[in-house]
């Protein structure tokens, strides 16, 4: 059973203790979305893991974290659009129309909890979270089924199986890699 709670700055070192010495996956530290390239490689490992933190410390949680028997397994990044830096500059995944949105950038399971339905899991919980911060839909751009040309990190924005049977909708291809989902709150 899957427990879900927002990053709030008591649960930063849990978060740390995931995401490990690599910072999930190379020093990302989730900061890839949030900061403009130049920023993000300069930082990569210690200046990244410092930047995640202050967004923990700021009181706006930039995250979910999962517990299985209280440690720490997965992670899901969401947050409204706006606070994705290079999300917003992208050419390739921008969405049809100008509706606000909150957006899932990042799902990340420690290896040895894959492949057991967390990720759906955490996705239904970062839907949870952002309606009850007012969002009126969240957004997602998942791996295309068959993209297998694509290295396993870039899977690190989930799979579009993952994101159809948390209830989401593709509405656009925007690559031919990903597809823009959409999950919206029922009234």
């Amino acid at each position: 059973m899957l427990s879900v709670h927002p990053v709030t700055p008591e649960r930063w070192h849990e978060l740390e203790q995931l995401f490990g010495s690599r910072g999930a996956c190379g020093g990302c530290w989730c900061m890839w979305f949030r900061l403009p390239r130049r920023d993000y490689e300069a930082g990569r490992g210690e200046r990244n893991r410092r930047a995640l933190h202050s967004l923990v410390l700021s009181g706006h949680p930039p995250g979910l974290l999962g517990y299985v028997d209280g440690a720490p397994v997965a992670w899901c990044s969401i947050a409204p659009r706006s606070e994705y830096r290079r999300l917003l500059a992208s050419r390739t995944m921008q969405p049809p129309d100008a509706l606000p949105a909150w957006t899932i950038m990042c799902l990340f399971v420690a290896r040895t909890h894959r492949r057991k339905g967390y990720s759906v899991d955490m996705i239904r919980a970062a839907c949870a979270f952002a309606r009850d911060a007012g969002a009126p839909l969240v957004e997602a751009f998942p791996l295309k089924p068959n993209s297998a040309d694509v290295p396993p990190i870039f899977a690190s924005q989930g799979t579009l199986g993952a994101f159809l049977a948390a209830g989401f909708v593709p509405v656009a291809e925007p690559s031919t890699t990903r597809v823009l989902v959409r999950w919206q709150p029922t009234p």
